[in-house]
């Protein structure tokens, strides 16, 4: 199984320990020395460089798993899949919509957008410079969004993006072919996961979520496991050790494909 691992939160250089690695073995770090200039252009660059290693860990074979600070390096994971030959379908576990445009976001916090630009939202920002082409509609399915804007809620409403709860998602119905499935753990309650970046109550038990996870995983399609972090910096060892927990028990998951592959 290839890691890679993108420490950044949008173009902001996380510590060390922000995210608890639960694995050390075959580890890539993405890293590079980022361009002056305003956000977009920094993200580009971080994407590409990521990009170029998810391509190379794909086309290598087997399944391969991105760890990040936040949603936005979805951009990267599926530039990335489409560089190594593979035009996969989403499956976004997340609190949020994130399909707002610049336009209908009130927060200016840009993760909000982070699917809406994999559907093909802003082009000229990220997916020209990354050479991307955009997924169908048709061909994602978000999953909880139990916390939504107005703009998002009513986009949805007319969009081809399936819906799904944790509890009920039905492996049957997912999009044909490979799939990218991508995992932001404020989809989990906050109860079970404190001290989150942007919490959202009322959400599935950690334990659903691996679940749900697993059961995609194991349809043996899965290209990519893309795993986004927004949580707040700690030193509480039982709220860093919860973390590694949940990283470890979606990551088995990928794992265990990988060496029956």
């Amino acid at each position: 199984m290839g890691m890679i691992v993108v420490p950044y939160h949008q173009d902001e250089r996380l510590s060390d320990g922000y995210i608890p690695l639960p694995f050390a073995d075959d580890l890539q770090v993405v890293d590079p020395e980022l361009p002056d200039g305003d956000i977009w252009r920094r993200l580009a660059a971080l994407d590409d460089a990521a990009a170029d290693e998810i391509a190379a860990s794909v086309s290598a074979g087997g399944p391969t798993t991105v760890l990040s600070g936040d949603c936005l390096i979805g951009m990267a994971v599926l530039a990335g899949a489409q560089r190594a030959g593979v035009h996969p379908g989403i499956v976004w576990f997340d609190a949020h919509g994130d399909v707002h445009t610049l336009d209908t976001t009130t927060s200016g916090y840009l993760g909000g957008l982070a699917l809406r630009l994999l559907l093909g939202a802003h082009p000229d920002l990220l997916a020209r410079p990354l050479g991307l082409h955009p997924v169908a509609e048709d061909r994602t399915v978000l999953v909880d969004a139990r916390d939504l804007d107005p703009p998002e809620a009513e986009y949805l409403r007319t969009s081809a993006i399936r819906r799904s709860g944790v509890a009920d998602l039905d492996v049957a119905s997912l999009p044909d072919g490979p799939l990218i499935v991508h995992v932001d753990v404020d989809v989990t309650d906050p109860d079970d996961l404190p001290a989150l970046l942007f919490p959202a109550p009322g959400g599935p038990p950690a334990a659903q979520v691996i679940a749900a996870v697993h059961r995609i995983l194991e349809t043996g399609r899965v290209t990519a496991l893309d795993i986004a972090c927004p949580w707040q910096p700690t030193t509480q060892d039982s709220v860093q050790q919860g973390r590694s927990d949940l990283l470890r028990q979606l990551i088995s998951g990928h794992e265990a494909r990988s060496q029956s592959a």
